[in-house]
């Protein structure tokens, strides 16, 4: 989805969204079988696993849902063509690599169940937080000196926001 907001391209687009159904059809499914198996007589051991998987789960799926934010976005930008200042770009543009830097190693880290790498997205996910205060603090000032539009801001706001909520399901 971050990709679309440079490239855009129509068959992303219907994958992204595809992906998206599939992610809410196994959450239901998966989340399904995990109260259940919730309920059973488990281990202290098993039941914490199944409550961290619960809650994975959930964190997957809002991120798959962020990822629809930001292909709506990138449709509401080339529909409209919008362009963002070359600040307010580079901006976005280390945003998204910090972005998806957290998402592949939280990815990693739960896939392998490495904690070495799991300890490390959350530093990270501090400064994806960081990072966008001070991109809030310079889009307020680019709005103020007349060098972005209202409707330019709030469409920056929106990737901002999207951003920072997959950074914190990825620290999660």
């Amino acid at each position: 989805a971050i990709n679309l907001l440079k490239n855009f391209d129509p068959k992303t687009v219907d994958r992204i969204n595809e992906n998206e159904e599939k992610v809410d059809h196994y959450e239901d499914k998966l989340g399904t079988y995990l109260v259940r198996l919730s309920s059973a007589s488990l281990t202290v051991h098993d039941s914490r696993e199944v409550s961290m998987l619960l809650h994975s789960i959930g964190d997957i799926e809002r991120i798959s849902d962020h990822a629809v934010n930001l292909l709506h976005t990138a449709q509401e930008i080339k529909e409209k063509n919008i362009e963002f200042s070359a600040e307010a770009a580079r901006e976005l543009e280390i945003m998204s690599l910090a972005v998806l830097e957290i998402t592949q190693l939280a990815t990693d880290a739960f896939c392998s169940y490495d904690i070495g790498l799991a300890s490390k997205v959350e530093p990270l996910e501090q400064v994806v937080d960081a990072l966008g205060e001070i991109m809030k603090t310079n889009h307020i000032k680019r709005l103020q000196e007349n060098r972005c539009t209202i409707e330019t801001g709030f469409i920056y706001a929106d990737l901002l926001t999207n951003y920072e909520r997959v950074a914190d399901h990825c620290s999660n």
